[in-house]
């Protein structure tokens, strides 16, 4: 279909969506609006005119068919105007609430009320939570939390007898089983509706729901809700996994996504405690879950998260708040440049939580440097950083070759390795690099080849863990200083 106004209503007119002249006008007036400001708003992915209007305009208007809207009603998360804009268009009587945070697209919403001349429209630009100030007659909401999650946010502001309207997709169910069992004395379900938008093989599912006359549980909610509100810095409430935060912070659960922005997330109550202390320059973020307490520094912002997405971040499973910290960067080792009196140790471990491990140890027994060859796992990891905890800004980082490619000309390198001399056997030289093999091929020939040294264990022990050895031969090598 050829994009234009004549293509707009030909699309809604096939799909039995009859509207005025006047309002195919305003409907087209608004898809310009929003494609212009798409562009550096990030609105919609979706950019071909005939899916916009399929899926934007005519999902939004479909309702219609199915249900008169209650007045006044919410658009909960409207982003761009969405389904509240074309609703409002098509019912120019009902009074609409259009609920967004974001500031930029609280701007674009209020340009297009202003343009279009609609009227008993409000634009909220707050996320919608208990101390909305108000109550109304329902809430609509075509975003991606879950129906619980929605429950927990919305219960306060539906006026008993109101309705809570869903636009899900088809595979809903299992939400819909989590709010009978969670919130059936306060939500009654009213409507389930499965449909397909017409010509197409888009299938959705409009659910409603009436609020009961039952009072909701809301008082740790409003706890939460006035935390978050007397909080002086900034606030980011995330619900959604398509959230680009979201997408951001899950990133960083693999060195990959570490290594791409620079950032990385810390658990431990203990760890971020110290990391907040002693690296406060370092620290970007604050991450808990709804009822999370605040940060302790207006400077850093807080990630609100819903329980589901703050678990999922959550790998080391410490239900406690996660600090979102900038990771040094890494340079690149070289043996022409100087080396730092005592011991460089260069790790290939690829197990993150030994690289954890051995740069604590490296921390705890003075070494200057560490250097990471590339079979080495990253060391901001979130299992690496958990086992490393603090160590990580204390001891200098360097990226370096593979162990098989390893040599210096200037300073001798000392292998780790069972069939070595003791580590007492003669002194450490003043400066010199410590080596230790990949878990379980070890080191390659020609390190085999060069001075050696062992931790001595018991006969009958095949070996020690990696970086426990490391560990060993770094305290043995501290008492020599």
């Amino acid at each position: 279909m050829r994009p234009g106004r004549a293509g707009l209503e030909a699309i809604l007119r096939d799909c039995g969506v009859e509207l005025s002249g006047e309002q195919y006008d305003a409907l087209w007036s608004y898809h310009q609006m929003l494609r212009a400001a798409n562009a550096s708003l990030n609105m919609t992915r979706i950019h071909n005119f005939e899916n916009m209007v399929l899926k934007h305009y005519v999902d939004s208007l479909l309702v219609l068919d199915f249900l008169d809207l209650p007045s006044p009603i919410i658009d909960m998360g409207t982003g761009p105007g969405l389904p509240g804009v074309p609703l409002k268009i098509a019912r120019p009587d009902v009074h609409m609430i259009l609920c967004e945070p974001r500031s930029a697209r609280v701007e674009f919403l209020s340009q297009v009320c202003e343009t279009l001349g609609l009227s008993g429209v409000e634009v909220y630009g707050h996320k919608l939570g208990p101390d909305y100030p108000g109550h109304v007659k329902g809430v609509i909401t075509r975003a991606v939390a879950s129906i619980a999650e929605t429950f927990e946010r919305v219960a306060a502001c539906i006026e008993p007898g109101g309705r809570m309207i869903f636009m899900k997709g088809p595979g809903c169910d299992p939400e819909i089983d989590e709010a009978r069992e969670d919130w059936s004395e306060w939500f009654h379900l009213e409507m389930d509706h499965a449909y397909t938008i017409p010509g197409t093989t888009h299938h959705r599912r409009l659910v409603v729901y009436e609020r009961t006359q039952a009072d909701p549980p809301l008082a740790e909610k409003d706890s939460s809700a006035r935390a978050a509100r007397s909080f002086g810095g900034v606030v980011r409430e995330i619900t959604s996994e398509s959230n680009a935060t979201y997408r951001l912070l899950a990133d960083l659960l693999t060195g990959r996504g570490v290594r791409k922005h620079g950032l990385a997330i810390l658990s431990g109550p203990r760890i971020t405690a110290e990391v907040a202390e002693k690296f406060p320059d370092r620290v970007e973020g604050w991450i808990t879950d709804a009822d999370g307490p605040p940060p302790a520094d207006a400077s850093w912002t807080w990630h609100r998260l819903s329980s589901t997405l703050f678990k999922a971040l959550d790998v080391a499973g410490t239900h406690a708040p996660l600090l979102l910290a900038r990771a040094p960067r890494i340079e690149a080792w070289s043996d022409e440049s100087d080396w730092p009196a005592g011991c460089t140790l260069f790790v290939p471990f690829q197990d993150p939580e030994n690289v954890g491990a051995v740069i604590r140890s490296a921390a705890a027994f003075g070494v200057p440097r560490v250097v990471l060859l590339q079979e080495a796992a990253h060391p901001f990891h979130p299992r690496a950083s958990r086992a490393a905890g603090p160590a990580l800004f204390q001891v200098e980082l360097m990226a370096g070759p593979s162990i098989r490619d390893l040599a210096s000309a200037s300073r001798p390198l000392i292998a780790l390795d069972a069939s070595g001399e003791p580590l007492e056997a003669e002194p450490f030289p003043e400066t010199f690099g410590l080596v230790v093999g990949v878990e379980g091929p070890g080191l390659p020939d020609r390190l085999r080849r060069g001075p050696r040294r062992r931790v001595p264990i018991a006969d009958g022990v095949e070996s020690l863990n990696a970086s426990v050895a490391t560990a060993v031969a770094l305290y043995a090598w501290s008492k020599t200083r």
